[in-house]
């Protein structure tokens, strides 16, 4: 603070470290956005015909891993929570999009199918990897 020639008190706000500090989390937020976004990764099984995903639509992800755990979008759920966490997360979605490994025991698959179905879901599509032409 600096006095005045008559001895009263003058406020002044320094917003150079403010702006410094916005700046680096601005940088911080535009390199970390991109990787936050890759989802879980899994070796998906491959069909003949495959129709890519609506990218227009807010879609829900569910992906089975080789170990059994499942993930809903990037969140980690237990088999025991799935359809409740369904049901209480399915709002203002218009799919829920299946994604499992390939060496997922066909009972798991369809156990997290009836787990959907379970949370009143009536739309469920399964994602494959598109099969090479020879």
């Amino acid at each position: 603070m600096k006095t005045s020639p008559n001895d009263s008190l003058l406020s002044e706000i320094n917003v150079t470290p403010f702006v410094d500090v916005m700046l680096v989390l601005l940088i911080i937020f535009m390199v970390t956005a991109p990787m936050l976004t890759q989802g879980v990764e899994v070796d998906l099984p491959k069909a003949e015909t495959v129709t890519t995903l609506p990218e227009d639509a807010e879609n829900m992800l569910i992906t089975l891993k080789k170990g059994g755990s499942i993930y809903v979008d990037t969140y980690k759920v237990s088999a025991e929570e799935l359809e409740n966490f369904l049901k209480k997360n399915f709002k203002n979605k218009e799919m829920v999009f299946l994604k499992a490994d390939r060496d997922v025991n066909y009972g798991e698959v369809i156990k997290v199918m009836s787990k959907v179905k379970g949370a009143g879901i009536e739309k469920l599509g399964v994602i494959v990897e598109e099969e090479e032409q020879d």
